[in-house]
């Protein structure tokens, strides 16, 4: 027998190892972020039409601060210390209440940084925004049978920019809020940000509803110091990713009536954005992990979101045509100089700007987590029909974001602007961070909120 010499064998994968392969992983996003902010500005020196000043970022260089940067750190120190702890042991219904509130109070900080009237109430009365159009809208059966004739530009009565490039759901949202008395730009900037907090609650009700209990907990910080808070206060896709996490969670909890409220949700959020089509993937991983009663769930959902577009098809808009006439609308303004062979990397930049730096790690070990429970249990547990439960809602959520986000990036619609354009998606890709070890989460944690501070004292953000 031919002897053989014994030594310690070293695990696969140690802790040591997968800590620096997360140290990795921010290098290369740091360098992503570099190489994006460098070429930006060689490109904008040069005079091509990236028509964002911060390149990857729409906005304008200079830093400053305001009142908002002593209460936004204070918030931040306060998550990091007592409230990291707290969430962990706290009731849910508190947590999920404290959640909001905090969320709430992290956005408007960040807003005020730049000032209440810069940062908050000026920002949906410019003549690109929703609010241009408000006044103009007297009857809003006639505006929703003539919408898709002002979508092109160029004719005198073309809809402005952000109301054009959307269905008439959004607009219809700032018409409904003028109607009851809240119009103006302070009442819409508060409603961007009271709704768009609340996917610190939807996500971890949708993850509880799906059997992750514990990664309904950890999640909770990480949404709640979303560095795209940002641009939840305010714009509108603050308010999108708002309505859109509701719908989504809905679909997860048990009965019929939850499921059919979630499809009219999420009904009405493909006549806010004509790019939340895309959420479909996530509506159908959602209902694929579901414990039970998917059959009846799809169907309540389907009822939902079919009883929507109907309506909006009786009362004259057809989404088709008006997705039809957007792309065309798309390509008369700066989508036509915009270089699709920057943007389509710069854009994964500025979405990390958004997410943050614990994105790439969260991933690398969701993935990990993954593939590890595909190889143990997929024969066990009875076939590729099983897949979505092998792996878990805290893998399949934020990989099918992830695939979302890479669809709308190759596809060229989204050239620019993805920082809040994308909300509604980074908020299902932070799921990840469940995956993350419970000593290191503090960390990236205090980077996720280092991102905000930096972001929004650096650079004046455009909604």
């Amino acid at each position: 027998m031919e002897a053989t010499t014994t030594r310690p064998e070293v695990p696969a994968s140690t802790p040591e190892r997968r800590s620096r392969a997360d140290l990795t992983v921010l290098g290369v996003e740091v360098g992503l972020v570099g190489a994006a902010v460098a070429v930006g500005a060689v490109l904008n020196a040069r005079g091509v039409g990236l028509h964002a000043d911060a390149a990857p970022l729409f906005a304008t260089w200079g830093p400053h601060v305001g009142w908002g940067t002593p209460a936004a750190v204070l918030v931040a120190l306060g998550v990091l210390g007592p409230g990291l702890a707290w969430a962990r042991t706290a009731g849910w219904v508190p947590l999920l209440g404290a959640a909001w509130v905090t969320s709430v109070a992290w956005t408007l900080a960040l807003g005020l940084v730049d000032g209440w009237s810069t940062g908050l109430t000026e920002r949906l009365t410019p003549q690109a925004e929703y609010l241009h159009e408000v006044p103009r809208v007297t009857d809003v059966a006639a505006m929703l049978a003539g919408f898709t004739g002002r979508i092109l530009d160029f004719q005198p009565d073309s809809w402005s920019t952000h109301t054009a490039g959307h269905p008439p759901g959004a607009l219809l949202v700032f018409v409904g809020l003028d109607r009851v008395g809240l119009g103006g730009g302070t009442a819409a900037a508060l409603a961007c940000v009271l709704v768009g907090a609340t996917v610190t609650v939807s996500v971890p009700v949708a993850l509880r509803a799906l059997g992750a209990v514990d990664a309904a907990r950890a999640v909770v910080p990480f949404l709640v110091l979303l560095p795209g808070a940002v641009w939840v206060g305010a714009s509108a896709d603050g308010l999108f990713a708002g309505v859109v996490a509701a719908g989504l969670a809905l679909l997860a909890v048990r009965g019929r009536a939850a499921p059919a409220a979630g499809g009219l949700l999420l009904g009405f959020a493909l006549h806010l954005s004509y790019g939340f089509v895309l959420v479909g993937l996530l509506a159908l991983a959602v209902l694929a992990l579901r414990p039970s009663g998917r059959l009846s769930a799809l169907t309540a959902g389907a009822v939902g979101v079919g009883a929507v577009v109907l309506a909006f098809e009786v009362a004259g808009f057809r989404w088709w045509d008006g997705y039809q006439l957007v792309v065309e609308r798309y390509y008369q303004g700066w989508a036509a100089d915009r270089p699709y062979a920057y943007w389509v990397w710069a854009n994964l930049a500025a979405l990390l700007l958004c997410a943050g730096p614990v994105l790439g790690p969260a991933l690398r070990r969701a993935v990990r987590a993954g593939v590890g429970a595909v190889r143990a249990g997929l024969r066990r547990a009875g076939g590729p029909r099983a897949l979505p439960m092998v792996v878990g809602p805290t893998v399949l959520l934020p990989a099918t974001a992830a695939v979302v986000v890479l669809a709308a990036d190759l596809s060229g619609l989204s050239k620019a602007e993805v920082e809040r354009i994308w909300l509604p998606f980074a908020v299902w890709l932070l799921v990840a961070t469940v995956h993350l070890p419970p000593g290191a989460r503090r960390w990236w944690l205090a980077g996720q909120a280092a991102t905000a501070l930096a972001v929004n004292h650096l650079v004046w953000t455009v909604s």
